[in-house]
């Protein structure tokens, strides 16, 4: 038995993975050892490396749990899955407002004893698997507008409205582009959904608007009005890039990350990645893993027989990809400063964690792709 478990996963994935890791992990201490310094009065350098390294450690944890585990058994618990999380979200708005903070106070994190979570990327895991059983369940139904697609679109647009009053708006319009994506994957009409997409513009655009901050991020990006203080970090992430140029200063040599950088470990720190490492050894290697560990993920899902698992392998591979990329994309000033972070390299917990434990559903799918559902060659078209 443990020989078959051995030799099923897809090993490419967990190599490109694990390079990634190791990578996220040196370049972290890099990016962090002087705010460490900083932060910690003199003690010691690692303060960020030593809480990063335990997450990462509870991440593997999580992965290793997740590759064990029947992926297929995420269908019973789907739909408490979701619920849980949305619970989740409102219960960590009521915690800070019943501290007495305002009703426009960050409310990400909810807090559970000595430990913290952001609830956010509970609630972007348990979209992924929801959106996949319901696609799953639905698919026959889903051109339906009224029985298919509208009760998966009020689930998403739930989740979304309690994740974008935290507030947390990338994030949410990441979440919705997912669960989006998972849907038209699964069936349902692109007509139907450019019309809704277009009735959340109607409604999304003035919610991003309505925050002074939002606003002058995005006039910010276009070059309007005063970029001193809005447009400082995504300026020093540009002159970041610029001193790394094509094969970097040297690993430990950036400039930026002594306090010109705001928080370099954390949304930013494919930034210094540029600048120490450079284009040829940095930047384009780091892509290049996110895209391989998407390949790897989309070639799972074709070579699964499980409708379900094909959604599921879909959403992880889109979900990593997507996140890396606009992160990038903010780094080099292709979009507005948004605040998601590079995953598996970013400073960070609870996303590592989910991380994690995706890439573990995605290895246990790779595992059982052999043996589920007996129909060779089912592939996630469009039915009708």
């Amino acid at each position: 038995m443990i020989d078959v478990f051995i030799q099923r996963y897809d090993r490419h994935l967990l190599i490109f993975l694990c390079i990634l890791s190791v990578l996220g992990t040196v370049m972290l201490y890099s990016a962090s050892w002087y705010e460490s310094f900083s932060s910690s009065n003199g003690r010691t350098e690692m303060l960020f490396l030593q809480n990063h390294l335990k997450r990462l450690l509870v991440g593997v944890f999580f992965l290793f749990g997740f590759l064990i585990f029947d992926y297929r058994k995420l269908k019973e618990i789907a739909p408490y899955l979701i619920m849980f999380s949305i619970f989740l979200l409102v219960m960590t708005k009521f915690y800070y407002l019943g501290k007495g903070y305002s009703w426009y106070k960050p409310a990400r994190w909810l807090y559970i004893g000595p430990f913290s979570v952001q609830t956010s990327d509970i609630a972007r895991f348990s979209v992924i698997v929801y959106m996949a059983f319901y696609a799953d369940k639905k698919r026959d139904k889903l051109k339906d507008f009224q029985l298919g697609l509208l009760p998966a679109l009020g689930i998403l647009s739930i989740t979304m409205a309690l994740i974008i009053i935290q507030p947390d708006y990338s994030t949410a319009l990441m979440i919705g582009s997912i669960g989006v994506l998972i849907l038209f994957i699964g069936g349902a009409s692109i007509s139907q959904l450019s019309a809704a997409g277009a009735g959340a513009m109607l409604v999304g655009i003035p919610v991003l608007l309505s925050r002074e901050y939002r606003k002058q991020r995005i006039l910010s990006w276009f070059g309007i009005g005063d970029n001193t203080e809005i447009g400082y970090q995504a300026n020093q992430s540009l002159i970041s890039l610029g001193n790394g140029g094509i094969f970097g200063v040297g690993l430990g040599n950036s400039i930026e990350k002594n306090h010109f950088l705001p928080t370099p470990h954390t949304d930013f720190i494919f930034a210094i990645i540029g600048e120490e490492l450079g284009f040829v050894i940095g930047t384009v290697p780091v892509l290049t893993l996110f895209l391989l560990i998407f390949i790897r993920g989309l070639k799972i899902a074709k070579e699964c027989t499980d409708p379900f698992g094909i959604f599921l392998s879909i959403g992880i591979a889109f979900n990593l990809v997507l996140y890396a990329f606009v992160n990038a994309a903010v780094v080099t000033g292709v979009f507005p400063v948004t605040g998601l972070p590079m995953p598996m390299v970013s400073y960070g917990g609870s996303g590592m964690v989910v991380n994690m434990a995706m890439m573990g559903i995605l290895l246990n799918i790779s595992q059982s792709r052999r043996s589920v559902g007996g129909k060779k060659g089912w592939s996630p078209v469009l039915y009708g």
